[in-house]
């Protein structure tokens, strides 16, 4: 398992690490720059009120499928065309309660209206493109999984790039082709994995079948629950940034939070990637009980040394980063994100240790989790928000995001009961305080490279500051190449 878990983890960061950064960096933070932070607030602000509700569109069942179908591979011919029904039927629940919600209460105007109904059917698509890859992805094909995980971004900055600089229209760029670009590229990934699932799972027709689906809900249920609160808490920010502050200053701050946000949200899908593999690998190791306190090590170690790298160098170097990416609101963008990267840290470890206690079955646990740091959120959000604006919600969300990675940690521990590695949180702490050490020296010194230019003088001392941490991790043997080839060179 763990030769599986390291060669296709190496396909699905290489696919994505080869897409996605020029998605964020190259389409995504021209389209925030060129509609201006204002506009893009407006956008970020409606986006994640399109989140909100985003477990009327699943409620819990991708989670549930991928356990479900990793441990019992044959049920997928036999769930997959109920399962099909029921996602269409739950999709046109979430467009009629979240356009209730946002007209009644929320009193949005026509053009928000518009927007949200565009989002919320990418919503949809997102939603089922997850559900057909948690059956790919139970099957243990990881490669194909990984080759779909792309596919999307790779069709918007196709999309997109056309749009922003092809010269096919004549009128500046408008934040609604940055939707329909969203929209088409998610059309066209949900026909390939709909083809590919339709092929293994040997489907013929459509079952409406009522006490199937309350079979399959009542199962769902606890995972419905840990999503919905989760998605709270990690996308409320922007959205009560917009209820308290209005909708002026509301959208120009969900706009500056957008700026640290957007980096933190490319970071955590390098930890998310991890929580994808390690959903059905944890799974089918717990259903044969096989020991799994060397996989959860493996996987930790080799991703909160990456996240302790990233969060440190990142929080140094904050008003660099944040000059190289925008065009405006610096001064205020660069605090947001020295937060918010922090979490980072937190945010890895809640994808490991929260998706063994998912795959464990431990749905209680993680719910009562979910639901204070929730409370927390909330709390922090309606106290600091009217006196610190977006620096107040990144505040909240750093806090909640410690809270509950730490519980979590608690939790898993109380529950397996490992024996307690005081060597290698001696380790990991000495790794911290040394990278934390050479990125404060780092921005000490002077280094010049002929041909650079004087704006992009910082760069040398960042990547010096990202080697020598890389190399501290390698002395430390957080990073243990000989261990690593050492698997990858197994039959099984």
């Amino acid at each position: 398992m763990q030769r599986k878990f390291l060669t296709n983890l190496g396909l699905l960061l290489f696919l994505n690490l080869l897409i996605k950064p020029f998605w964020i960096f190259g389409i995504d933070r021209t389209v925030q720059n060129t509609v201006g932070v204002e506009e893009f607030g407006f956008y970020f602000v409606i986006f994640n009120f399109s989140f909100l509700f985003n477990i009327l569109l699943d409620l819990g069942i991708t989670n549930f499928n991928n356990r479900n179908i990793a441990q019992h591979n044959h049920l997928l011919n036999k769930h997959f065309s109920g399962i099909l029904v029921l996602k269409l039927l739950l999709g046109v629940i979430y467009l009629l309660i979240t356009f209730l919600v946002a007209v009644l209460i929320m009193g949005y105007s026509s053009d928000q209206l518009y927007l949200l109904v565009l989002l919320g059917f990418n919503q949809f698509l997102i939603s089922f493109i997850l559900y057909l890859r948690s059956n790919i992805s139970g099957l243990l094909l990881f490669k194909t999984d990984s080759l779909l995980s792309v596919l999307d971004r790779f069709l918007m900055i196709f999309f997109c790039g056309l749009l922003l600089w092809g010269g096919i229209t004549s009128v500046p760029f408008r934040i609604e082709w940055f939707v329909y670009s969203q929209t088409a590229a998610y059309l066209a990934t949900a026909a390939v994995a709909l083809a590919i699932v339709i092929r293994k799972s040997k489907f013929r027709k459509l079952n409406w079948h009522w006490p199937f689906f309350l079979m399959i809900v009542k199962k769902s249920m606890p995972f419905a629950l840990m999503v919905l609160l989760m998605t709270f808490y990690n996308r409320l920010d922007p959205v009560m940034l917009g209820g308290i502050l209005g909708k002026s200053v509301g959208n120009e701050q969900a706009g500056i939070y957008a700026h640290g946000f957007r980096l933190l949200d490319a970071a955590s899908m390098i930890s998310f990637l991890f929580a994808v593999l390690l959903i059905p690998i944890f799974s089918r190791m717990v259903k044969q009980k096989e020991p799994v306190e060397q996989m959860l090590k493996l996987s930790y170690t080799l991703i909160i040394t990456v996240a302790i790298i990233v969060a440190v160098i990142s929080f140094f170097y904050s008003t660099e980063m944040m000059t190289l990416l925008y065009d405006a609101d610096i001064g205020q963008s660069a605090p947001v994100f020295q937060l918010l990267i922090l979490g980072f840290v937190a945010i890895s470890t809640i994808h490991i240790f929260g998706t063994l206690l998912t795959a464990n079955g431990n749905l209680k646990e993680l719910n009562i989790i979910a639901a204070i740091s929730l409370i927390i959120n909330v709390v922090i959000n309606l106290i600091l928000i009217p006196r610190m604006l977006a620096y107040g919600s990144a505040v909240s969300s750093l806090s909640t995001q410690l809270f509950a990675a730490i519980a979590q940690v608690i939790v898993v521990q109380r529950i397996f009961k490992f024996r307690i590695n005081y060597r290698f949180l001696v380790t990991l702490f000495s790794f911290t305080c040394g990278v934390i050490l050479l990125t404060w020296l780092s921005r000490q010194i002077t280094i010049t490279i002929p041909g650079l230019p004087v704006h992009l003088a910082w760069l040398s001392n960042f990547t010096l500051s990202l080697i020598i941490s890389i190399f501290l991790a390698v002395i430390l043997r957080l990073l243990h190449f000989r261990s690593l080839i050492s698997i990858l060179r197994r039959d099984s």
